[in-house]
């Protein structure tokens, strides 16, 4: 029998740079490493059969311990003496169940006694690819079980990998979506409607963020924003603005006095100092007729009445983005709102598209004004004038809209066609 080379142990590193031979070689030489006490050494390495341009180079270890330090990477396959002595353990499976254990991304055989089949099959039921019987050992068949072994050991690894990878991004779906927010809205009579889409392919949640409340005096506090980037760290600043927001709402903060708070939220939160968020709030008076507006470097929301058309409120007196002034002051500008009406709010991802493939011009807020008003025609509202918005920017576009989007939509009771309530 050769005398196996020493080898270095078995490196240490990231997950990709120790990836076994069984699972990145697809040709060349195949590396065994035998594991049984024979003395007289029946695996010395045997010629495979012609033409397959492949040697079978063979690494024989006496008990667990010498196996141990000779499992490197470019071993494809291990197999495993059932009958190998030495162990304590009643188990007679414990030296097969010890090396799946040191060695579980590898393709293990099991080698058995002809006699021994119920042991055999038990040790592929614990873990092994395939199990061979002594006496029938040749190099034709321990080469086709080796090949075997490596590619169905491959396909499991895949697959697990594929199931975590699954089981990950359904959990990822459930934290994602139980970060969205939840409109408290209960005992207002205004209609309520939000149409939420991250700029992320397969995420679930965004740089965008909004929330909506109704505190105990009866006014409706509304609320849209955008953190600068479109990363997993904007998103998670995004959900922590959204949740401040909502507790310094409750609180009974408003206008200046809240968006200050907020800024320093952004400021002790952020990662680098050139994160800054934008942001656009409204308090609807309980009667439902007046509103306070603010914006911080915000696109101001459309506002529609009863027989008028689509319109911009005011934007003049708005303040900065979150985090781009230390000592920024955000005024609160009276809006009055009327009896029937609905209001929308958006972030710049709705009307940053092109407005046709291969336009260099953006949608804008006056393309966006002149959409809405075309869709109320139509007699569109409420969910369904959100969705075909989305939809429309998205057409024009020529594909999918590259940034977050979030739009939201408050009405106040009237003719649902009219003024878009939802």
């Amino acid at each position: 029998m050769p005398v196996p080379v020493p080898v270095p142990r078995q490196r240490t590193g990231s997950a990709v740079e120790r990836q076994p031979a069984a699972e990145t070689a697809k040709g060349g030489d195949l590396v065994l490493l035998v594991i049984e006490d024979d003395p007289a050494g029946i695996f010395s390495a045997p010629e495979l059969p012609e033409g397959t341009g492949t040697r079978l180079r063979i690494r024989t270890a006496r008990n667990l311990t010498e196996a141990e330090r000779l499992l490197t990477d470019d071993i494809h396959c291990i197999l495993v003496d059932l009958a190998l002595p030495g162990t304590k353990d009643s188990d007679e499976l414990a030296p097969l169940k010890h090396v799946l254990r040191l060695a579980p991304r590898h393709a293990v055989l099991a080698l058995a006694a002809e006699g021994d089949a119920e042991r055999a099959a038990a040790a592929v039921r614990v873990g092994a690819q395939d199990y061979l019987f002594r006496d029938e050992l040749d190099s034709r068949l321990l080469s086709r079980a080796i090949r075997y072994a490596v590619e169905r050991k491959r396909a499991d690894v895949a697959q697990r990998q594929l199931t975590e990878s699954r089981l990950r991004a359904q959990e990822n779906a459930r934290l994602e979506r139980g970060l969205l927010p939840t409109p408290l809205l209960q005992g207002s009579d205004l209609s309520f409607a939000a149409r939420y889409r991250p700029g992320r392919s397969r995420a679930l949640l965004g740089g965008d963020f909004y929330d909506t409340v109704r505190t105990p005096d009866g006014t409706v506090h509304a609320m849209i924003g955008d953190v600068c980037g479109h990363g997993p760290d904007e998103a998670a600043l995004g959900v922590e603005l959204r949740i401040a927001w909502r507790a310094l709402t409750l609180a009974g903060l408003c206008g200046d006095q809240l968006l200050s708070t907020l800024q320093e939220v952004l400021e002790h939160e952020r990662e680098s100092e050139e994160i800054f968020a934008t942001l656009c709030t409204v308090d609807i008076a309980p009667d439902g007729r007046r509103a306070g507006l603010c914006l911080a470097g915000h696109p101001s929301p459309l506002i529609t009445r009863r027989g008028r058309a689509t319109q911009l409120l005011p934007n003049e007196e708005g303040g900065p983005a979150l985090g781009l002034l230390p000592r920024a002051r955000w005024p609160r500008r009276q809006v009055e709102l009327g009896g029937s009406w609905s209001l929308m709010m958006y972030t710049d991802g709705l009307i940053e598209g092109r407005i046709g493939p291969g336009a260099t011009q953006r949608l804008g807020q006056e393309g966006m004004v002149e959409m809405i008003n075309r869709q109320l025609a139509e007699g569109l509202s409420g969910d369904d004038l959100l969705e075909a918005a989305v939809a429309r920017a998205r057409e024009l576009n020529g594909g999918e809209l590259t940034d977050d989007v979030a739009v939201l939509l408050l009405g106040r009771s009237g003719s649902v066609g009219s003024v878009g309530s939802v």
